[in-house]
C-alpha cells in the first residue's frame, strides 16, 4: 500500500486520514481525491472532492467514494465513468462496485462522443441500469435507449453487449435496406459464439414485398477441418407465392490416411434468384453456380511427387427468359480422376507428367437450353476422354538471361455417346518450343532521382505438327484471351481437346525503371508480337489462320509523377490500323482518403465503356458553439464508382453516396445498380450508422464499396468486435 498526501494522519494498523492531493494505491487500484481516509480493519477507503479511481483500464470520476480496496466493493456518487480501451465513456446516478469484475450502474448514459457537460453528445445511449462483468465480457442495459441527434431511434427493453473486442452471443443492432426488388428490409441478426473455434449468426427477416425470411451462417475452424456454410430461406414469397431458397458451403481440411479435401457449391431455388437477391449470390458469375468437390492425397516415391485426385463438378445455370440472353453452361466433370508426378530427372532435366480420366455431362436444363438455340444435341456431345500430359524441359540458366528447350506430349482418346460421332477416337499430339530471353539492367537517374533500368527482351518458338481434330469433342477447350501473358502460350487454346498447329515465334521486350532506394516500380513498357510460320488449319470455330503477324500488343504504366498512376494496355491491328482492344486508366491519390480514378475499356464490336471512382472529402466542418446539439464537426466524403456503357448508351453496374465521419460516428448513405439483363437492373439503397465504441446499423456498404473503388479505405479501421455477415 501506498499513501501520498499534503497532510497525513497515521494510525499504525488501525486507520489513516489524507488531504490534499491525496494519492492512494493497493492491490492494482489507484485512487487520488482532496480527502480520504482508510480503515486498515475492513480495508475501507472513503474518500471526497474530486475522486479519481483507475484500474484494468477503466477510469472512475465524481464526489464521493467508499470502498473495500482488496475486494473492490463499494459505491461511487454521481460518477464519470472512461473505458479506454473503447474511447468512450458516460456518467451515472451511482456505480455499485460487486467486486473487481462485476458493477451496476443506475442511471448511466454511454457515448463515445467528447463529454462536455454544456455538450449534448451527438449519440448517447441511455439506460435506467446497467450491469457490468468484465470477466464474462457481458454488459446488460435494461430500459435502454439509443438516442442520435437528440432524437430516440431504437427503444429496448434488455440490451446485450460485449465489453470488448472479443467475441459474444446475443442480439446486433438491426441490419435496414431498400431495394427496387424486395422493397423495405428489416433483419435483427443474433450472434452465437458456440466456441472459441465456431460460431454462427442468424438474421429472421421481413421483406415488405416478400414476407419473412431468415438467413444463416455457420463458421468453423478445426485442426483438421475450416469452412462455413451459409443458408437463405423465404418460406412464402408473396411476390412468387413460391418458396425459395438459397445455400453457400465452402470447406476444406485433411482426413486420414494423408488425403486433403475442398469443397465449394452454392444453389439456389430458381432462375431469378440472383436478380432478386444479388447480395447473397456471392459469385463472380452469379448466373454460373458452382458444386465442386475435390480429394486428392500426394506421396513421395522414388519417382518423384505423385498426386492422385478425384473431383465432382457440376453446374446450376441460371437461365433468362429472353432468348437472346440465354447461356450454354460448360460441362460438367462426373467424375474427374487423375494422377500427377513431378519426376526426379537427372542431368538438370525437368519434367511433368499428368494423366486424367473425365467424365463429361451436361446439366439437366441443358435439353431445353439448346432446344431454344440454333446448337443441336449433337453440337454438344457427352462421353468420356482418358489423356495424357506430360513435359520435359531441360533449362539453362545464367545470370542475366535464360534458355528452355521443351518437349509437350498430348495424347487424349474418347468415347462419346451421340450418334453421328465417331464413338472411339484417339490422338497424339507433340509440340517443340525454345523459351529463351535476357535480363540487363544498369543504373540510371530519372528526374534527379537514382533508378535500375532493366531490358527484358524475350523470345519464344513453338512447333506444333497439325494433326485433324475436327471430328473430335470439345470439352475443356477455348481460344484463349490475347493479352500480355497468352501471347507466349505454346498452344493457342486452352485445355486439353484442341491443340493448335502453330509454327510460330513470338518475340517481345519490357523495360522496367525501378527505384534505388524503395523498390517501387516507376515505370514499365512492354511490347510484343506473334508471327506465324505458316498457316493454321487447327480453329474452333471459322476458317484457317492465314495472317502472318499477330496483332501488336502494347502495355505500360507509371508512377513516376508523384501521387499519380497512369496504366495502359493496347490491341493494335496492323492491317487495319485500328485499335482493336484497349484498357486506359489514371488514378490520383494524394493521401488517406483521397483517391480520384477514371479508366476507359473497348473491345471493338462487343463493348466500350467508361468508368470513374472516387472517395474524396467535399466538406469540412467545424465545432459546434456553446449549447448546440453534437458538439463535434465532421468531415464528408463522397465515394462511389459508375460505369457508363457508350455502346448501350446506358449506366451499367455502379454506386454513389457520401460518408460522414465525426469523432464518434460515420454515416454512411448510398445506393448500388446492378444491371440484370439488357435492360433490367436491380437497384439497393445501403445505409448505415457506425457508433464508435457501440456497433453499426443498417446495412453494410463497406465490402461494396472497397471491392468497387480503386484505391478505397476504411474511415475507420473495425475494433473487431462481431458484426453481422449477412444482409438481410
Amino acid at each position: 500500500m501506498i499513501l501520498r498526501a499534503d497532510g497525513l494522519r497515521v494510525r499504525p494498523d488501525l486507520d489513516a486520514v489524507a488531504e490534499g492531493n491525496v494519492e492512494f494505491r493497493r492491490a492494482g487500484t489507484l485512487i487520488r481525491a482532496q480527502r480520504l481516509s482508510y480503515d486498515s480493519a475492513n480495508d475501507l477507503a472513503a474518500a471526497r472532492g474530486q475522486v479519481f479511481v483507475g484500474r484494468d483500464g477503466v477510469s472512475y470520476r465524481g464526489p464521493e467514494l467508499q470502498l473495500q480496496v482488496q475486494r473492490f466493493q463499494g459505491f461511487f456518487l454521481q460518477p464519470t465513468f472512461e473505458f479506454e480501451s473503447l474511447g468512450a465513456g458516460g456518467h451515472a446516478a451511482r456505480i455499485d462496485f460487486i467486486d473487481s469484475a462485476r458493477l451496476r450502474a443506475e442511471q448511466a448514459i454511454y457515448t463515445s462522443c467528447p463529454r462536455d457537460p454544456q455538450l449534448e453528445p451527438d449519440w448517447l445511449l441511455r439506460t435506467d441500469r446497467v450491469k457490468l462483468d468484465f470477466d464474462a465480457n457481458e454488459g446488460v442495459a435494461e430500459g435502454a435507449v439509443l438516442q442520435f441527434l437528440g432524437v430516440p431511434i431504437l427503444a429496448l427493453p434488455v440490451l446485450s453487449f460485449p465489453l470488448s473486442d472479443a467475441r459474444k452471443s446475443g442480439w446486433l443492432p438491426p441490419s435496414i435496406g431498400l431495394d427496387s426488388r424486395s422493397g423495405f428490409e428489416l433483419g435483427v441478426p443474433y450472434y452465437w459464439n458456440i466456441a472459441p473455434n465456431r460460431d454462427a449468426t442468424i438474421v429472421p427477416t421481413v421483406l415488405s414485398r416478400r414476407g419473412v425470411a431468415v438467413a444463416g451462417e455457420f463458421r468453423y475452424l478445426e485442426a483438421m477441418h475450416a469452412g462455413r456454410l451459409q443458408l437463405h430461406l423465404l418460406p412464402h414469397d408473396r411476390s412468387t407465392g413460391n418458396s425459395r431458397n438459397a445455400w453457400d458451403i465452402a470447406t476444406d481440411g485433411r482426413l486420414g490416411a494423408g488425403l486433403r479435401y475442398r469443397v465449394q457449391a452454392q444453389r439456389v431455388s430458381d432462375d431469378n434468384y440472383w436478380k432478386d437477391f444479388p447480395h447473397l449470390v456471392p459469385s463472380t458469375s452469379p448466373r454460373l453456380l458452382t458444386q465442386d468437390v475435390n480429394v486428392e492425397r500426394e506421396v513421395r516415391t522414388v519417382a518423384g511427387l505423385l498426386t492422385g485426385y478425384a473431383r465432382l463438378l457440376h453446374w446450376q445455370v441460371l437461365q433468362s427468359s429472353a432468348v437472346e440472353d440465354l447461356i450454354v453452361s460448360p460441362y460438367q466433370r462426373s467424375p474427374q480422376l487423375g494422377l500427377r508426378l513431378a519426376p526426379v530427372l537427372p542431368w538438370g532435366l525437368r519434367g511433368a507428367l499428368e494423366t486424367e480420366l473425365n467424365r463429361f455431362t451436361r446439366p439437366d436444363s441443358a435439353a431445353s437450353t439448346l432446344s431454344s438455340t440454333t446448337l443441336s444435341p449433337t453440337a454438344l456431345p457427352t462421353g468420356w476422354r482418358a489423356h495424357a500430359l506430360g513435359k520435359v524441359s531441360w533449362p539453362f540458366t545464367v545470370p542475366g538471361g535464360w534458355l528452355i528447350p521443351k518437349l509437350t506430349l498430348n495424347g487424349a482418346a474418347y468415347q462419346t455417346d451421340q450418334a453421328g460421332l465417331s464413338t472411339r477416337q484417339s490422338r497424339l499430339i507433340p509440340t517443340a518450343s525454345l523459351d529463351t530471353g535476357l535480363l540487363l539492367d544498369r543504373a540510371t537517374t530519372w528526374f534527379g532521382r537514382p533508378q535500375r533500368q532493366t531490358l527484358e527482351p524475350r523470345l519464344l518458338y513453338v512447333n506444333t505438327p497439325y494433326r485433324d481434330q475436327a471430328g473430335l469433342p470439345i470439352y475443356d477447350s477455348a481460344e484463349r484471351d490475347f493479352n500480355a501473358v497468352s501471347i507466349y502460350a505454346e498452344s493457342l487454346f486452352t485445355g486439353i481437346d484442341r491443340v493448335s498447329d502453330s509454327h510460330q515465334i513470338t518475340a517481345g521486350f519490357t523495360t522496367r525503371l525501378v527505384d534505388a532506394g524503395t523498390g517501387a516500380e516507376t515505370l514499365r513498357l512492354g511490347l510484343a508480337q506473334r508471327t506465324r510460320l505458316r498457316d493454321q488449319r487447327v480453329v474452333i470455330a471459322g476458317e484457317a489462320l492465314t495472317k502472318r503477324f499477330s496483332d501488336l500488343l502494347a502495355e505500360g504504366s507509371t508512377s513516376v509523377v508523384e501521387r499519380w498512376r497512369f496504366e495502359a494496355a493496347l490491341q493494335y491491328n496492323p492491317d487495319t490500323q485500328r485499335v482493336e482492344r484497349s484498357i486506359l486508366g489514371a488514378r490520383f491519390q494524394p493521401g488517406p482518403f483521397r483517391t480520384l480514378s477514371v479508366g476507359y475499356r473497348l473491345a471493338r464490336t462487343l463493348s466500350e465503356q467508361v468508368e470513374m471512382g472516387w472517395q474524396w472529402p467535399v466538406y469540412r466542418g467545424t465545432a459546434r458553439p456553446i449549447g448546440a446539439s453534437g458538439g463535434c464537426g465532421g468531415t464528408l466524403y463522397a465515394v462511389g464508382r459508375l460505369n457508363y456503357s457508350l455502346r448501350d448508351s446506358r449506366m451499367t453496374d455502379s454506386i454513389a453516396g457520401f460518408e460522414y465521419d465525426t469523432a464518434c460516428w460515420i454515416g454512411r448513405v448510398g445506393a448500388a445498380r446492378l444491371s440484370t439483363g439488357r435492360a433490367e437492373a436491380t437497384t439497393r439503397l445501403l445505409l448505415q450508422l457506425e457508433l464508435s465504441g457501440l456497433s453499426r446499423l443498417g446495412s453494410n456498404p463497406l465490402q461494396v464499396l472497397k471491392d468497387n473503388i480503386p484505391g478505397y479505405r476504411l474511415l475507420r479501421e473495425s475494433r473487431g468486435s462481431p458484426t453481422p455477415t449477412l444482409e438481410p
